[in-house]
């Protein structure tokens, strides 16, 4: 790719150390491009209008406007940037909040640097991504406070429709599940929306939570 091909992100984090450490990672990779760093909510906000990152990477605990303040206004006034939030916070309230406001993946400072790497490349490309115990957490939400109303199991799906939503919850891209199926990302999309429609959600993360709901991901993919 050239400079202007890119993907350009931007590093908010409270602590330097770590923010090096992340940039360190993301340069190795000729396809990312670190245009800025911030330390606070605010920064962010500030950067976010300067450059038009495509991604920024999101820490929460942050001083004065934290991340998930910061999100909310970024996605309010940005909505084409993706925010992916790397935290070490896996509570349920961070959870469901960063979710809320908009965010494009929850990945916890566990994962490994090439996860990251990852990460950053999924939801620059629009898929949600969502640690896995970060999503048990969430079904548990679901099933306490119910924050969205899956159509009944008896609805049936094809057996594509269910490889298809069984990629979607192992947090695969359009492009990576058509390139897996041997089929056109056209084909993909086509199915997403009649999967969609079938089990009563809205958008990727929702699917994804449903098939983890409903055990499709432990569901073996021929």
């Amino acid at each position: 790719m050239t400079d202007i091909e890119k993907i350009t992100i931007l590093i908010a984090d409270d602590h330097s150390l770590v923010r090096e450490g992340i940039r360190k990672i993301l340069e190795l990779e000729p396809d990312l491009q670190v245009v800025g760093e911030a330390a606070t909510g605010q920064e962010a906000i500030e950067m976010a209008r300067r450059y038009q990152p495509q991604v920024i990477i999101m820490d929460i605990n942050m001083p004065g406007l934290n991340g998930i303040e910061a999100t909310k206004v970024i996605r309010q006034e940005w909505p084409q940037i993706a925010i992916l939030a790397l935290t070490i916070h896996d509570d349920e309230e961070y959870i469901i909040e960063l979710l809320r406001s908009g965010v494009s993946g929850y990945v916890l400072k566990d994962i490994s640097a090439e996860e990251l790497v990852q990460a950053v490349y999924q939801v620059a490309r629009g898929a949600r991504v969502i640690h896995p115990g970060v999503a048990q957490k969430v079904i548990g939400c679901i099933q306490k406070q119910k924050p969205f109303k899956p159509a009944p199991v008896s609805i049936p799906l094809t057996a594509r429709e269910r490889e298809i939503l069984i990629h979607v919850s192992l947090g695969k891209s359009n492009r990576e599940i058509a390139r897996e199926l041997f089929i056109s990302e056209k084909t993909v999309k086509n199915h997403l929306t009649h999967i969609f429609h079938k089990i009563g959600v809205s958008d990727r993360t929702q699917a994804a939570l449903y098939a983890l709901k409903h055990g499709l991901n432990d569901a073996k993919l021929e």
